[in-house]
């Protein structure tokens, strides 16, 4: 990766570091941050993050000023974007969790800022969720200027002309330590300033209570003639107390009259605007395309329904309702002839069968797995999985309407469904305890995607083991969406429903008892799943001649006395004597803290995936140490 690079150029600077480093402050950098092609030059440059002044200092608490917007606009929202922690975040603002901040409000965010190599940073991580999305608009626009276009290209592999929806990209926050010096004179901590238009470095001294003469310091200017700053690049404040909320402000809207149609603007920012300008260019070519395209589709349809025969065989169309879902798709569905997939399934015989409805077949030289649906639940499914792209989640691949039923066409998952791996003896030998965090981290990483990185978010809920399935190399991909359903989080109030389905044992308290349908509710389910991986057993189990919920047992055993021993033996036999007990408590813990009858306690998915990183990263160095 990019980073081993850069620690080769840690080794080569590493003497001027030492040398220099300890008295140098971090530098200002000017507009060139908003260059995407701004190079990496001998010497680090803080147009792409900020440098690591202190040898010595690997990491400190840091804070960064972050606008409230649409999408972005409470305490839950901005915490999970910028991975900070929510209740820190609210605490700091002076606000309750969960908290809706006003639009254009300064909101002070938490972080945990780390050196890496050459340079500080926050790193988090963020999933493209628009076709639309480039380095410089998620550096400029989606983080306000606390990334640089430059390291989103230096720290990930993605051609900038192709981020594809759903990629997972790295995104490295700007954020700094303070020096020697700063320490010794007090400061305790840096703010990522994102500045604003018509800001002053003397007015925002002032709002945060700073000496202009520090202020010009800590960014590596010598006087205030000097001190030229633009809109969307960051400013250092040094601090020697945490900020307060009564430092923030609400901004005013920027209303800007139309410039003259031959005329060039040469004042501050014009780099910034004309990048506007250029991509509202852009985008509305994009636009017109688009338009283009649907009247194509449309075209095409009218079209099909008119030839009725080709070459004097039926041809397999899609529904109205099917070919309506497929009108705004980002990717192409391939529509299947329903012959070549009786080809492939010899006629749906119950040997080709894998699960239920669904079979396996060679189509086209691959591989696929073809699930029988009826007409509506066919249409859902599609309506929702074209709109996902996500490594844990199943990939569609085609569809076909052929006769009196529907068929979809999905990517074949060779290790079949969790469930079946969990209750065959012959293959418990396979399961190690590194193979079933990781499952554990796939199914939370693909929730946390389709609950906060989706649009719309949704709600599996029927998240159990036999709907995830393993692929070759045992990764796991969450299937099966015919109950799903879109969460809006603008939407006031519970989303309930009367008609309760789902699989006994999985079901949160909530949604069976009232119905109510939230992103908790796959939280819940989870929770079960993981009980299931540790300990072995079903989600139902027989006890003492009766059946009793593996929830309850496990929260009776993380809860009551001696839980590690008897844990020790409740879990899954193959695991007793081959897995860092202490790391199946956390996951237990974890089980918990999921299956919280009161849905407020439970973690959301960002937390969960948090949890799960730091128990895979302690689980490799156990490996390690115990290979």
């Amino acid at each position: 990766m990019q980073r081993s690079r850069r620690r080769l150029s840690c080794f080569i600077f590493s003497l001027f570091f030492f040398a220099s480093g300890i008295k140098a402050q971090q530098g200002y950098s000017r507009n060139d941050v908003l260059d995407c092609n701004y190079p990496m030059k001998a010497a680090p440059s803080p147009s792409y993050l900020y440098t690591c002044s202190e040898p010595r200092q690997h990491s400190c608490h840091a804070f960064l000023i972050y606008k409230s917007r649409q999408g972005y606009n409470s305490t839950e929202t901005i915490s999970h974007l910028l991975r900070s922690d929510s209740s820190e975040l609210a605490r700091i603002n002076n606000v309750s969790n969960p908290y809706i901040f006003p639009t254009n409000k300064e909101v002070i965010v938490p972080v945990n800022c780390s050196c890496s190599g050459q340079y500080y940073y926050q790193a988090i991580t963020f999933y493209v969720i628009d076709s639309d999305d480039t380095y410089y608009s998620l550096a400029n626009d989606q983080y306000q200027g606390l990334s640089s276009c430059s390291a989103l290209m230096g720290e990930n592999l993605y051609d900038a002309e192709n981020l594809s929806v759903g990629l997972k990209l790295l995104v490295p926050l700007r954020c700094a330590c303070p020096t020697r010096n700063q320490s010794r004179d007090g400061v305790k901590y840096l703010l990522t300033y994102s500045i604003n238009e018509n800001d002053t470095i003397p007015d925002i001294s002032e709002r945060f209570n700073v000496s202009v003469k520090e202020s010009l310091a800590a960014n590596g200017f010598t006087d205030h003639e000097e001190a030229v700053i633009y809109p969307n690049t960051t400013l250092l404040i040094p601090l020697q107390s945490e900020p307060l909320s009564s430092q923030t402000i609400i901004l005013e809207p920027i209303v800007y009259a139309p410039p003259p149609v031959s005329t060039l603007s040469t004042v501050n920012g014009e780099p910034k605007r004309s990048k506007k300008k250029l991509h509202f260019g852009l985008g509305a070519g994009v636009a017109s395309l688009a338009v283009l395209c649907l009247l194509s589709l449309l075209l095409r349809r009218c079209h099909r329904k008119k030839m009725g025969r080709i070459k004097g065989k039926i041809r397999s169309t899609p529904t109205k309702h099917i070919l309506d879902a497929m009108c705004g798709i980002d990717r192409v569905l391939k529509v299947f002839d329903v012959d070549e997939l009786k080809a492939a399934t010899k006629d749906f015989s119950s040997e080709c069968r894998i699960q239920g409805s669904v079979y396996g077949g060679m189509v086209g030289g691959t591989m696929v797995a073809i699930k029988r649906e009826s007409r509506d639940v066919m249409s859902k499914e599609v309506n929702i999985l074209y709109k996902l792209n996500h490594f844990n989640i199943i990939s569609l691949g085609g569809i076909s309407t052929g006769d009196q039923h529907c068929y979809l066409v999905y990517e074949y998952m060779k290790n079949g469904c969790l469930r079946d791996w969990l209750r065959d003896p012959s293959r418990s030998g396979l399961w190690n305890w590194t193979l079933r965090v990781q499952i554990a981290t796939d199914v939370a990483n693909g929730l946390d995607y389709l609950h906060n990185f989706s649009y719309p978010p949704y709600v599996h809920k029927d998240i159990k083991t036999s709907n995830v399935l393993l692929d070759t190399n045992m990764r796991a991909k969450i299937t099966n969406f015919s109950l799903a359903t879109s969460s809006d989080g603008g939407k006031e109030g519970p989303n309930l429903t009367k008609n309760v389905e789902g699989t006994l044992g999985y079901m949160a308290p909530e949604y069976l008892e009232c119905g109510n349908v939230t992103p908790m509710l796959d939280v819940y389910s989870f929770g079960v799943v993981m009980a299931e991986l540790i300990t072995g057993k079903g989600a139902i189990v027989e006890h003492q001649g009766r059946r009793r919920l593996l929830s309850e047992m496990l929260i009776s055993i993380v809860d009551g006395d001696n839980a590690l021993e008897v844990l020790g033996d409740f879990v899954d036999p193959d695991l007793r004597m081959r897995s860092p007990i202490a790391l199946v408590m956390e996951v237990a813990k974890l089980c918990v803290a999921c299956l919280a009858r009161d849905l407020g306690k439970r973690p959301n998915m960002c937390e969960v995936v948090s949890a799960l990183s730091r128990i895979q990263r302690d689980t490799e160095m156990w490996a390690l140490a115990y290979q």
